[in-house]
């Protein structure tokens, strides 16, 4: 079964997206342990962002709730988006169709796609929604932030469960990393635990993708292993 088979199947197993969801916010809350934002933050150097005069902006992709930890630190100006929005302060939103950026000041310091990507439902939209980042982070310091330039920003933090990239036969750890150095990106932090992976990734300013050709290539075979993968067409 593919993963986005999987992924229909425990939905509405739970009684839908809107049951699947309150779900996800219960398996997020502090005492289960589950808020992944609370690694980005171990990641960022909290002494340093409290030193500038303009708080980095935040767009949190695939939002379930606007008291996760970063969201609560006082340390950034958050913005959240989601499919679904169960919580007023969740616009509700898909990313692709989000208007792109025109001025400087709307665009962000760093994206969350916290478990976002594996909910997209083929690989070339995974690739699509990677490349799309590019076009909503900044690139540029902000005014009167000079230190920002020694800051992991503009970044994009991005959790997948691990069996995205341990256990597919499209797909592995090296892959991403190849994927994302292309799209300009270099990885900054990367943990895993038992059931996610997590990355933080810094936008190389000086690199401008101009051709990108990341097909669908199997290289794990196996029957246990899942379909998970992420291409991306070459691109002008």
């Amino acid at each position: 079964m593919s993963p986005e088979a999987t992924i229909r199947k425990d939905i509405s197993s739970l009684g839908g997206l809107k049951r699947y969801q309150q779900a996800s916010l219960q398996g997020q809350s502090i005492d289960r342990g589950g808020d992944t934002s609370k690694i980005l933050l171990q990641w960022l150097p909290i002494t340093s962002i409290k030193t500038l005069l303009q708080k980095p902006r935040m767009l949190e992709v695939g939002a379930l709730s606007t008291q996760n930890a970063c969201s609560t630190s006082g340390l950034f100006e958050m913005e959240h988006i989601d499919l679904n929005s169960q919580d007023p302060g969740i616009l509700e939103q898909d990313f692709m169709q989000r208007p792109l950026p025109e001025l400087t000041s709307d665009k962000f310091d760093i994206i969350s796609l916290s478990l976002v990507l594996n909910f997209v439902p083929d690989a070339e939209s995974r690739g699509q929604m990677l490349l799309r980042t590019l076009s909503f982070l900044r690139c540029n310091n902000n005014d009167g932030a000079g230190e920002m330039a020694e800051l992991p920003f503009p970044s994009l933090f991005l959790v997948l469960p691990r069996s995205c990239v341990d256990n597919s036969r499209y797909f592995t750890d090296s892959k991403l990393k190849s994927l994302m150095e292309a799209l300009g990106y270099s990885m900054q932090c990367c943990k895993k635990t038992q059931k996610l992976s997590y990355s933080l990734w810094v936008r190389n300013l000086a690199t401008d993708p101009t051709k990108l050709h990341f097909p669908k290539v199997e290289i794990n075979p196996g029957r246990s292993r899942n379909n998970f993968s992420i291409t991306l067409s070459e691109v002008a």
